[in-house]
């Protein structure tokens, strides 16, 4: 009687502990159910249902259950990879990459937590589709870099198939010298302004590089960078005006930024030739292409290699 009345109670508390594990997964049973194995990590009908619904949200088009499962493969797939050349983002890259997609979708971190939450997507979906996607860009890039160059022969020979294009345009070449005063933030705008008057009192008198350099490693709270050098084409139009018209070794005018009043040393600009927005559009299609294609063949090698069972 004892024994009978002590399996009857083991029977319930084992049936109560399994349904708060079911509780706890917050999912029906029939969504935790492993649909696919691949190299011994399941994914669930609940994974599945996921990514439906997230690919839905950014197509408006109802995919196909055998295109969500073959994306879900590619992408265990591919971090597995990943392990195998120590390519393992930690979660500050993918959330990096999660803040910076919204980011462009103007929108905050939280901002998008709620906007898939609330079509019943975790942002943990969509992270685990960002984190597959850096693992294999970083593979891809890393270990076919050679290949995936793209020489000048092949652009002039696809320039000139497109109709002769020009390649070359001619530009400047500037060689700049960044020069701060430091002003602390929360500073009272009395100090911006005193630091701006002095700043002009250096335009004055700074006449090269070389001034520029003595002056400013020797004033308190300002310092002066190293050289960077720079196109026009990498340069905004209004910059490039102001630069044009800064005499070679001059400062350019004062602006308030956040570090404090900033200026430019110019040290140098001396023309050159670049590439026209004609030739940089036909290499970066280019690459693309070389990109895409052994992406293509890489994954279906890695593909063929994986274990996966279908449930």
């Amino acid at each position: 009687m004892t024994s009978h009345i002590f399996h009857r109670l083991r029977s319930f508390v084992l049936g109560c502990a399994a349904a708060l594990v079911l509780m706890a997964s917050g999912s029906p049973l029939q969504a935790q159910t492993v649909a696919v194995m691949v190299n011994g990590e399941p994914i669930t009908n609940y994974d599945i249902e996921q990514r439906s619904k997230l690919n839905f949200l950014t197509t408006r088009k109802k995919p196909a259950r055998q295109d969500i499962i073959n994306e879900l493969i590619d992408e265990k797939v591919k971090v597995k990879e990943g392990k195998k050349f120590g390519v393992e983002p930690t979660s500050s890259d993918v959330d990096q990459s999660y803040a910076q997609m919204g980011s462009r979708m103007r929108m905050s971190a939280d901002q998008l937590d709620k906007t898939l939450e609330g079509q019943g997507i975790r942002p943990d979906t969509l992270k685990a589709r960002l984190k597959a996607e850096i693992v294999w860009t970083s593979l891809v890039r890393g270990r076919f870099k050679g290949s995936l160059q793209v020489g000048e022969k092949d652009v002039a020979a696809a320039a000139q198939a497109a109709g002769n294009e020009k390649l070359e345009t001619e530009a400047f070449e500037y060689q700049m010298r960044p020069v701060v005063l430091i002003v602390p933030k929360g500073s009272a705008p009395s100090l911006f302004e005193a630091r701006r008057k002095e700043a002009e009192a250096l335009r004055n008198r700074v006449q090269t590089c070389e001034e520029a350099n003595a002056v400013f490693k020797s004033l308190q709270n300002a310092t002066i960078r190293t050289v960077v050098t720079k196109t026009s084409a990498d340069l905004p139009a209004v910059l490039r005006d102001i630069l044009d018209k800064t005499p070679i070794g001059h400062l350019t005018a004062p602006e308030q930024t956040r570090q404090g009043i900033e200026m430019v040393a110019l040290c140098g600009r001396k023309p050159t030739t670049i590439d026209t927005p004609k030739k940089r559009e036909i290499r970066d299609k280019m690459y693309v292409e070389k990109y895409e294609a052994r992406s293509k063949s890489y994954l279906q090698e890695v593909r063929k290699a994986a274990m996966i069972e279908y449930r």
